[in-house]
């Protein structure tokens, strides 16, 4: 039986947000002694609670901040094949607990405005608190954010999608297209060809049909929601940008993790 089966069946059973939380506990206790030598050999850095991390990422503090200074870098240079980094408004659309934000200051600088924004109250409150610098929002799941018209220059979003119903895609999409310049750049990330594999077979059908395909029965917008990307189906949500790069990066072998693909767009 597929894993897609299991999360299926767990979802009609409403055990979903159970084997979520065992699975967190799980993990926070794996983690538990590189947790703790990290946290000694690092004092000075600030860390959000364990639940915070796990849902936006996973509880692995060396990861969450040092390789996620990568993971910023990795961000800055797929925008810098497409523009100048320099006094620029930016945007984290789904910024977490700043995870990749927090370290854009250092990777970029240049008199550069940093924004971060995120439907989870508790997450935007920790930011706010603890990561000066920059400017946090919390939204909610309907498409409305507190920006004026044509406000970014850049806005970017690690696996946001993700987690949003088809009606979702098209109304988050339409009001980033509003916020963004003309001439402005949209880095996203979606689970494409490569998730294939996680799909049980009625799913790869729609897939294979260009059509996207949606796990949910659970609050939208939560780590367990999951959505699976067609390259027809993104073709057509960004039908009024130009598309500078469509990115499919394959998994490297031994590898356990699956690498979504990138979408870089620019407003016209």
């Amino acid at each position: 039986m597929k894993k897609g089966q299991i999360s299926n069946i767990l979802r009609q059973l409403g055990l979903i947000y159970l084997t979520d939380w065992i699975r967190y506990y799980l993990e926070r206790f794996k983690n538990r002694k590189i947790n703790r030598t990290f946290r000694k050999n690092n004092p000075q850095v600030k860390l959000p609670p364990d639940y915070l991390i796990y849902e936006s990422f996973q509880i692995n503090y060396q990861k969450y901040y040092t390789e996620s200074i990568d993971t910023a870098k990795w961000v800055a240079n797929h925008f810098r094949k497409h523009t100048e980094l320099k006094d620029k408004k930016i945007l984290d659309w789904g910024c977490g607990p700043g995870r990749i934000i927090r370290h854009l200051p250092v990777v970029i600088g240049n008199g550069c405005e940093y924004f971060g924004t995120d439907y989870n109250a508790k997450t935007i409150d920790w930011c706010t608190e603890n990561l000066p610098g920059i400017s946090f929002n919390k939204n909610s799941l309907n498409a409305s954010l507190p920006y004026a018209d044509d406000f970014f220059d850049m806005i970017y979003g690690i696996s946001i999608f993700t987690h949003l119903s088809e009606q979702l895609h098209h109304d988050w999409y339409n009001e980033l297209f509003r916020i963004l310049k003309p001439g402005g750049i949209m880095f996203l990330t979606t689970q494409g060809n490569n998730f294939k594999v996680k799909l049980t077979e009625s799913e790869l059908v729609h897939f294979n049909n260009g059509e996207l395909v949606i796990r949910g029965k659970v609050k939208e917008g939560h780590r367990t929601y999951s959505a699976f990307h067609p390259t027809g189906f993104m073709e057509k949500l960004f039908g009024n940008v130009d598309i500078l790069e469509y990115i499919e990066t394959k998994p490297a072998k031994g590898e356990g993790w699956l690498p979504q693909d990138i979408w870089m767009i620019k407003k016209r």
